[in-house]
Parts: structure tokens; sequence; C-alpha cells
């Protein structure tokens, strides 16, 4: 059965909560199946092929539940999911030729399932209660606090990754741990920001988040973190009193940091590295660059190579970009960059408040950690992320019903 728009509802219908619990539980199998598997000591040893097969079966098990939540059908026109099917089509494309292999064909039918039930979740998109933004910070709550409860019971496996933070009880990598804790550090502090959360709960939950990010050894995460709330706290400055107030002082508390901790500071970014290898990103530069310089066919520098494991030559490639080049090719890269903008123009439009502010923080953060983390072009929790960021700025159904009403009446 096909989906069908349907005219938007003259009222936000509050969602009962059997529904709500039906809804959660959907984007909690949306997330778990965006969580990259990656083989790290555990409390429990968890065998590779179990694990990845549940993380598949979660994806299986949400193709059925939101038929069921969505019954009939109905989809909500936006330009950025438009844009991401657009890419999976790209990648469906790809996935067909003969010389690509199953794995290829896996991810691509993996990547286009995830899309259809996001557009299965748009009736959900400008909603007052931000539904979506709600589920979105209990998911990342959840896994760190398996992450933090692994860190208590086994702290040597959990920090077995180099001394940085990792799941003990699900294996989850550090730069995963630290995208978390960045994110919900970051949705907590711009709703404090905005007097939408208590500031107790804010300090405490956002406080263990910000220790965990540091234990992470996470330089990307806590770039993308400080530059997200610059920006989420300039478009509250104009209508928030206490933002004004948090500016100055967190100018005040940056001033006095750079001045004091500078060599602590300085120690935690190098993370015992020298200069060299920070400037090429731990090594990342050098693969980026025999990325590009390894040739292609016409269509192959178009259209990619298909879906991979985001790696090189044996090498991880770690960025966004150059991983959606070998994969989706420069198509591929510039549906990402149209993403991004097609966002930033649609922040630019609606009225500023914490809803905005918030989506403001997601989308630059995206922005950001996409220079050394891949994600863009294949299931992952950026894509999660840029989709709250996407129903927070959607323009509610009402005042679509009234600006189509007063457009006829004209």
């Amino acid at each position: 059965m096909t989906a069908v728009v349907a005219p938007p509802a003259t009222s936000e219908r509050p969602i009962d909560r059997k529904r709500a619990r039906l809804g959660l539980l959907i984007w909690a199998l949306m997330f778990f199946n965006g969580m990259a598997y990656t083989k790290l000591p555990t409390v429990l040893p968890i065998p590779s092929a179990m694990a990845k097969l549940a993380t598949q079966a979660a994806l299986a098990l949400v193709t059925v539940l939101v038929l069921i939540f969505n019954r009939r059908r109905i989809v909500r026109p936006n330009i950025v999911l438009t844009l991401f099917s657009l890419l999976a089509v790209t990648t469906l494309m790809t996935a067909v030729q003969p010389k690509f292999g199953l794995g290829t064909g896996f991810r691509t039918g993996r990547f286009c399932v995830f899309i259809a039930v996001l557009w299965l979740l748009t009736p959900l998109w400008g909603r007052r209660d931000r539904i979506l933004l709600r589920w979105h910070t209990i998911c990342l709550t959840v896994v760190l606090a398996t992450v933090a409860l692994g860190f208590v019971i086994a702290p040597g496996k959990a920090r077995s990754f180099d001394g940085r933070l990792s799941g003990a009880l699900w294996p989850i990598q550090p730069t995963q741990v630290a995208h978390y804790a960045a994110v919900l550090a970051g949705i907590v502090f711009v709703l404090l920001i905005a007097g939408e959360i208590r500031p107790r709960y804010a300090w405490l939950l956002g406080g263990s988040c910000i220790v965990m990010l540091m234990l992470t050894h996470t330089r990307t995460a806590l770039t993308g973190l400080l530059v997200g709330l610059v920006c989420a706290t300039i478009s509250l400055i104009t209508v928030r009193r206490r933002a004004r107030r948090m500016a100055v002082v967190g100018i005040l508390v940056a001033v006095l940091a750079v001045t004091i901790f500078v060599p602590a500071i300085s120690h935690w970014y190098s993370r015992g590295s020298t200069s060299q290898n920070v400037h090429q990103l731990n090594g990342r530069t050098k693969v980026w660059n025999a990325l590009v310089a390894e040739p292609r066919s016409t269509f192959v520098e178009l259209f990619g190579i298909g879906l991979t494991n985001k790696s090189f030559n044996g090498l991880p490639i770690d960025n966004s970009w150059y991983s959606t080049y070998q994969d989706e090719g420069l198509f591929g890269v510039a549906i990402c960059a149209a993403i991004f903008l097609s966002l930033l123009l649609l922040a630019a439009t609606r009225p500023r408040g914490p809803g905005l502010a918030v989506a403001i923080f997601l989308i630059t953060y995206c922005i950001v950690a996409s220079w050394t983390e891949t994600g863009l072009g294949d299931v992952s929790p950026y894509i999660l992320d840029l989709t709250v960021a996407a129903a927070l700025i959607a323009v509610p159904a009402e005042t679509r019903l009234r600006a189509e009403a007063h457009l006829h009446a004209g």
C-alpha cells in the first residue's frame, strides 16, 4: 500500500500513551540500528554475528511497527527527506551493477528502508510538544547510562581503547560515546539557556555528559559541542534574557580557561601526539589524499562504488565527505551539501525560540563532526540528528493551513 500525502490537520492532535510508547520503541530501534558494531572487549562476550544480527533485526521489526503506528501511510512533504531519498536512489542505482557484491546490496537495502521509515514518521514533524526530540534525548540518555554502568562495573574494559571511554556492556567506540554525550549535553544546555528545563536537572545530566565526553578524549565532538552551543545561544540572544546572561558568562569563562588552563587544554587536545601528527589529524589526511588520487571511471567518480564499510585500502576514512565521495561520488557529496544548505535556509525562515535553537545546535554539530567522522551518506545517528533538527524547524500543520486558507481567500 503506497503512502499518501494528507492535508494538514486543523489542530495538533495529542498522542495517547499507548501510541507514544510505540513511537518511542520505533525510534529506539532505529537508534539501535544506526549504532555501528565494533569489536571491543565487553563485560559479557558478544559474538560478532549475534550483535550484527540484533542490529539488523531491529530494522526489520521497525518496518512492521511503523506500519502499525502510521496505519494510513500518511507522509509529510519536505525537502530534507527528499534529498536523503535521492541519495538512497543513487546508491540503489549503483548497487544493481553486476560488479558490486552482496555487501553493497545489503547496505543499500538497509539505507532505503531506513529512509522509508523516517518518511512514515513525518506526521510528527512540527509538533509543539517536540516529541521526536523527547524520544531522541531518551535514547541518548539510555545509551550513555549503559556506558556509565559499564565503566562502574569494569573500568578496565571500558577504557581498553587507548585509555579512552568506550562501551563495556555493548561495544561502543569512544568516538560514538563522545557523539552521544556531546549531542545530549548540547540539547540539555540549549534548553537550559532557553528556560525550558530545570537548572538542577540540566546541570546534573549535562555535567555527566561533559565528564563522559572528556573521558573519551574526542576533540571533534568537543569542538562541535562548543561551536553548536555558540550558534544556538546567538539565535536566542534577542528573545531570551537568560541567553544574554549566559553569553556574557560564557565569554568570561572562556577567557579565564584559556588564560589559566592552557597547558592542560593543550595536553588534552594533543593526546600525547606530536604537533605534526595533530596537524595531519592522526594520519587521516594521508588516507584522504590517497583516496582522491585513486583512478576512477567517469561513472564511479560521479556516483561512487556503492555503500562500503567506510574504509580505503584497509584504513578508516573518518570523514563524511570523502567517504560519501567514495560511496556515492560527486553527486552524493552535492546532495549532502544540499541537505545542510536546505536545513540552514529553513532555519533562517523560522521564528526564534527553543526549538529553532536546538535545531541550529544539531545542524552545526553535524557540520563540524562530519570532518572527522563518517555517517552522512549511510545509516547512522547523524541522519537521526538531522531528522530531529528538520522536525523542529518544520512549519506546524495549523500554520500551513492558515497560510493556505489566506492564499485561497486572496
